[in-house]
């Protein structure tokens, strides 16, 4: 069975695929970034990922030290200046706001999070991405510190089951152990399995 990425991807105009290059979408907003070969205007840490990530998870982005040449990097990623701050995933529907979540980490694996939290907070839409919403009905937009990250042709399928809170059961994590003061009792348990994750811990399920 596809997922909803490859999906997104089929259905998707030609016009619009640069949306899933996410060293085009870094270079349309003006970050400083580049391809594998392409040296670095300053030492220091960056956020190294492929350029394109149809699985998603954030699998293969890692903080990289880099000096200043990037020939060492894997060919097909690419390296963009490291935005700190909150993760915010938003859904934007007809180009009105639906949902937000914010994402937790206890761990410095980019891609394992421990909780999504819903959240009522506006998010604008930037202006490139306007025309998007009047040929798709969601686009989802992933932000850092207020900064674009990723976008995509779907809404956010973790909340979905009228939650307002999501904890990520990993295969090799035990939740109750990240999270020793929730009562997961009184929560459902959802399987959704992708990459490295099982499932989900969620509160107040209306279609489970």
């Amino acid at each position: 069975m596809e997922d909803v990425e490859t999906i997104s991807w089929r259905n998707a105009h030609s016009d619009d695929l640069w949306v899933f290059d996410k060293l085009i979408v870094s270079r349309k907003l003006g970050y400083n970034c580049g391809p594998v070969g392409l040296d670095v205007p300053i030492s220091g840490n960056y956020i190294v990922r492929p350029c394109v990530n149809i699985p998603g998870m954030g699998r293969g982005a890692e903080i990289t030290h880099i000096e200043k040449q990037t020939l060492d990097l894997p060919i097909g990623y690419f390296w963009c200046e490291l935005f700190n701050g909150r993760h915010v995933s938003v859904d934007y529907r007809e180009g009105k706001q639906v949902l937000a979540v914010e994402g937790f980490r206890k761990s410095h694996e980019l891609w394992r999070f421990s909780k999504w939290q819903k959240l009522v907070e506006e998010f604008t839409l930037p202006p490139i991405f306007n025309d998007l919403t009047k040929r798709y009905e969601y686009v989802n937009v992933e932000y850092i510190d207020g900064k674009v990250i990723e976008v995509h042709f779907r809404h956010n399928p973790d909340f979905v089951y009228g939650n307002t809170v999501a904890y990520p059961v990993w295969q090799d994590q035990n939740v109750f152990d990240v999270y020793p003061e929730v009562d997961f009792t009184k929560l459902k348990y959802v399987s959704s399995p992708d990459f490295k994750r099982i499932g989900f811990y969620i509160d107040t399920p209306s279609k489970c």
